[in-house]
């Protein structure tokens, strides 16, 4: 195994690990998020139309680290330096 093979596979790991730490951390907070809405529901069934609400924009939010997340480790995975050589 070449070095440049080496390399190209130690980022390919690097990424899929930071796509796997940097999703569990939302998916914890939707998880949580969405617990505490049905306990708040049950609690105040009167108030479903703003406990929904607050909770839809709560998880867009959320969801949009996780989107972050695999924009930035695709950058970072395709902005590899000596991807250039192997055209050559």
């Amino acid at each position: 195994m070449t070095d440049l093979s080496t390399f190209t596979l130690a980022s390919t790991v690097a990424a899929v690990f930071g796509v796997a730490l940097g999703v569990m951390g939302p998916a914890i907070a939707m998880g949580w998020a969405i617990s505490r809405a049905l306990e708040a529901l049950s609690r105040q069934p009167e108030a479903e139309r703003s406990i929904m609400r607050t909770l839809f924009i709560g998880l867009a939010m959320i969801e949009s680290l996780a989107i972050y997340v695999l924009v930035i480790v695709l950058i970072i995975l395709f902005r590899n330096p000596l991807l250039q050589y192997l055209g050559q």
